[in-house]
């Protein structure tokens, strides 16, 4: 018992200290810490670890895929050129560029996953609209948000969704039909109450900065990420893992960049964060550790009681439960406990879109939500512009609930309509 006592001790130590990141030392060195100290003090076995390292694979795949076609987008020019177009697209006005920058924020986060959209476009976007003189604020704010509030409209949009359907994604005809009208919901609300929030920012008149060229190596990663995405799609569609064809796919796109360019790949490979991988291996260990001793009975029972509540109160109270979850602990970890809670439950499936749909949405409270958050401030930060964690919250608190309640009112809607017709 005081074994299971310290294991979980640990394990919120780690989560904490990732969070808060004491001296601006990096997450994974926290979560690494707690895993090296669970080994050590014998609370989990080697295979135990060995066995949630087993997990990890897919999720790794996909994110090393998406960060290197977004690193060749960054090296050659795509993000500036999408940026610039969106400015001189404007016309002088800032309502205008605030939706443009919106509209291209959602694309980059559908197709691309939302960390694309946090890390790689968000400074792209900051670079324009300074050349453009104009206050930054409102669309990088809407570059974090659409980077959350778009993120769960298609399986690769989010690399928590595959931690959440890990072993059972749905395919993607299923998908759309569950999702679509929630996440269209989710997109037009965040919208508006951006829009709204932001009003006194959006000045009447821009000034027009120097059209960007897209060259020719920019032109053929473009059109690898065209035919990245259709594959990925094609794969969805069949219900396969979207890891490998991922990877696979970005590998192929860059080695024609470098031919084309005859560069040395292995710098592009420096870029990968390779200490993010690290971060989602050791994850899924300390989420085995703690199903190992039985907590996530738990969780298991408190969505069991969120069932019985019925269809519209069962997904509200879960879809807000987790979506502020999100805050205490990062969707991350909490996307693995509920992905194994999920399994262990055989939940129905009302209930588990409305837990995605908070893993995905919830972190819009607050910058301690997701990784990507986190990525878009260090970004910022890089660009010498700083946010804390009252600014997010202040648009966070307002932005969220009403995003929230938008798409789980639509999954409601939607449930309905099925058991109807």
């Amino acid at each position: 018992m005081l074994g299971h006592l310290l294991l979980s001790l640990i394990v919120a130590a780690s989560i904490v200290l990732m969070l808060i990141r004491p001296r601006n030392i990096p997450e994974v060195y926290w979560v690494s810490a707690g895993v090296l100290l669970l080994l050590i003090l014998r609370l989990i076995s080697f295979q135990l670890a060995g066995r949630a390292i087993e997990k990890a694979p897919d999720v790794c795949l996909f994110l090393i895929g998406m960060m290197l076609l977004s690193e060749l987008a960054r090296e050659h020019g795509v993000f500036d050129w999408v940026s610039s177009v969106a400015v001189r697209r404007a016309d002088g006005s800032c309502l205008k560029l605030f939706a443009l920058v919106y509209g291209v924020g959602t694309i980059v986060t559908v197709f691309m996953s939302n960390d694309a959209t946090a890390v790689v476009l968000t400074p792209a976007i900051l670079g324009a609209v300074r050349k453009a003189n104009v206050q930054p604020l409102p669309y990088i704010f809407a570059c974090a948000f659409i980077a959350n509030a778009a993120s769960f409209l298609l399986p690769i949009s989010n690399p928590a969704n595959l931690v959440v359907f890990h072993d059972a994604m749905p395919p993607l005809g299923r998908w759309l039909l569950v999702f679509g009208v929630p996440s269209a919901l989710s997109i037009v609300t965040t919208f508006f109450v951006l829009r709204w929030i932001f009003r006194g920012e959006l000045c009447p008149v821009i000034e027009q900065p120097v059209a960007k060229v897209l060259n020719g190596n920019g032109k053929l990663v473009l059109a690898g990420a065209a035919i990245m995405i259709a594959v990925l799609l094609v794969a969805s569609s069949l219900g396969k893992n979207l890891g490998l064809p991922t990877f696979l796919a970005a590998l192929a796109i860059t080695a024609l960049a470098c031919v084309k360019k005859r560069s040395n790949p292995l710098a592009l490979a420096r870029e990968i964060s390779w200490a993010t991988l690290a971060l989602v291996a050791g994850l899924f260990v300390m989420v085995d550790a703690i199903e190992s001793v039985g907590a996530m009975r738990y969780t298991t029972e408190w969505l069991a009681r969120a069932q019985h509540l019925g269809l519209a109160a069962g997904e509200l109270v879960t879809g807000f439960a987790v979506g502020v979850a999100n805050n205490l602990v990062n969707n991350l970890p909490l996307g693995l406990i509920a992905g194994s809670t999920l399994h262990t439950s055989h939940a129905s499936g009302s209930i588990a879109e409305a837990v995605l749909i908070g893993i995905d949405l919830g972190p819009n409270l607050s910058t301690t939500g997701s990784l990507a958050t986190i990525l878009w401030l260090i970004a910022l930060r890089k660009e010498g512009l700083n946010v804390s964690f009252w600014d997010f919250l202040k648009v966070g608190a307002v932005v969220m609930p009403a995003a929230l309640l938008a798409a789980l009112g639509g999954a409601i809607a939607m449930q309905l309509c099925y058991a109807v017709f």
